[in-house]
């Protein structure tokens, strides 16, 4: 496996840290991409590998984009793999339905954050992304985010606001995919699982590492591996 040069967004904690590691330890460089850059190199002291840079990255201001996307092409000339893992999810109460009682605030910063700010991101680095043989975009979404799951009544969290975003955001894997299907370029959208983070809390049935699992695999897909999908451990999930 040629070594990539990788930038994995809200990467100082949680299931974009543990990704962060374990491509590290396949040899890549990393690029830890943090909204906090004092947090984000606390973060990559904890990775035992010298390929692991920090980069502010917040999804709320697009000036940290460019100036990302400019450190990576003076260092290296191009990007391999952009890992959308950054979000939000800003309603407390998982299980109790906000569609009708929704806070505007919260709905708008949903989408800001885990929509408007990664699509911006995304676009911003596709120039950079485009330099590479064999570019490959995994966007982190949800089995909350799919339409099928919710229309059968599947008990997912009722939080309308999130949900609705990572919605929003399979529907950007989709028209990427499908905007760049005759280049090298892979996109999919990813559904971890439900994790032990400090989003997923200690409810969660599975381990960080074990997240990582589908995010990786679509990371480094090769030539003839799928796009415009949305997976869980290398299974098609319902959009």
């Amino acid at each position: 496996m040629s070594q990539k040069i990788v930038l994995v967004t809200g990467a100082n904690r949680g299931l974009g840290l543990e990704t962060a590691r374990q491509l590290a330890a396949l040899g890549h460089i990393v690029y830890l991409g943090s909204r906090d850059v004092q947090k984000g190199r606390q973060a990559a002291g904890k990775i035992d590998s010298k390929q692991v840079f920090t980069l502010q990255v917040d999804l709320n201001d697009p000036d940290t984009f460019h100036a990302a996307s400019a450190t990576i092409e003076a260092q290296h000339g191009r990007l391999d793999v952009l890992i959308n893992n950054a979000g939000v999810m800003l309603e407390e109460d998982i299980m109790s339905d906000s569609t009708a009682n929704v806070n505007p605030g919260v709905l708008r910063n949903s989408f800001v954050t885990n929509f408007f700010g990664t699509v911006e991101l995304t676009n911003t680095l596709l120039p950079l992304l485009l330099r590479s043989q064999a570019p490959r975009i995994v966007n982190l979404s949800s089995n909350v985010g799919s339409l099928t799951m919710h229309a059968q009544g599947a008990p997912l969290m009722k939080t309308f606001a999130y949900n609705s975003s990572k919605t929003a955001l399979n529907s950007y894997t989709v028209h990427l995919a499908n905007a760049y299907g005759s280049t090298p370029l892979k996109v999919n959208s990813a559904h971890p699982g439900w994790l032990k983070t400090d989003m997923g809390t200690s409810y969660a049935p599975m381990e960080v590492a074990e997240g990582v699992e589908t995010v990786l695999w679509l990371a480094t897909l090769p030539a003839d591996g799928p796009s415009g999908g949305f997976f869980h451990k290398q299974e098609r999930i319902d959009w």
